[in-house]
């Protein structure tokens, strides 16, 4: 009984003092590969932490935070919107500089320079109205936003098919329904609505994406890892830039 009330005291002085007690061993970016890393299941972030070094993911931001100020992992990799909401509401750790950076663009067909400059037209009215802005926090951040179609939409003049992985949460999945969600989903559909087409939504693994759109099988691919494809498709505007950062203790 003595032991389990020593315990407890000792647990709760760390969470009291920032976990001044329980050593940080991460000071820079070089410093996390190898390490025990935190992340958010079903995101990016637990996929990056995988790449670096052991990933423990969790359920809950609150949990993966205690667990980072008691030293059972080294350290937590996390979008940078939601990584500063959290660390301004968590004593005791801190954030380091961006590991990584990358945009969200569609793949489009070198060859179809209209469809091209379509797509960047209608990017750049969602960008302006801050539908863009809205769906990012939404996935991004966990914040409330409903995509509200225009109230003049112009008649569905064709369509559009559109490659999507089945299995990159937040950007693009299926649900328990067997129905693409996502961002990424949000993003494409909002563009048709804009543009007067139907999307299509295809099924596409992620390393099939740019072979589908350079051999004509989808008119636009969704979810391709940045740097791949090159000269073998054209790229839209960025409707997105990601940016994932390491948390520590302090």
């Amino acid at each position: 009984m003595k032991r389990l009330a020593a315990v407890t005291l000792l647990l709760t002085l760390l969470l009291l003092t920032g976990c001044r007690g329980v050593p940080n061993t991460i000071h820079s970016n070089e410093d996390v590969e190898g390490s025990r890393i935190g992340g958010l299941a079903g995101t990016p972030s637990i996929r990056l932490a995988a790449e670096f070094g052991t990933a423990v993911a969790f359920d809950t931001a609150e949990r993966m935070m205690s667990e980072l100020r008691v030293g059972a992992i080294d350290c937590v990799i996390m979008e940078s919107t939601t990584a500063a909401e959290l660390v301004s509401n968590t004593p005791g750790v801190r954030i380091l500089g961006p590991l990584l950076e990358y945009e969200l663009r569609f793949a489009v067909p070198r060859e179809n320079t209209r469809l091209l400059t379509a797509v960047d037209s209608a990017l750049e009215e969602l960008h302006r109205n801050g539908t863009l802005r809205g769906l990012y926090n939404k996935y991004f951040a966990g914040r409330s936003f409903t995509y509200v179609p225009p109230e003049e939409t112009r008649p569905r003049a064709g369509v559009i098919t559109v490659a999507l992985p089945p299995d990159s949460p937040p950007t693009s999945f299926l649900n328990y329904e067997g129905y693409f969600v996502g961002m990424d989903v949000e993003v494409a559909l909002a563009v048709g609505d804009i543009l007067g087409v139907r999307m299509d939504l295809m099924e596409y693994d992620a390393w099939e994406l740019v072979t589908a759109v350079w051999h004509g099988q989808a008119d636009l691919a969704l979810g391709w890892h940045p740097g791949e494809g090159e000269g073998l498709i054209n790229v839209s505007e960025p409707y997105a830039t990601v940016v994932q950062v390491v948390i520590v203790r302090r």
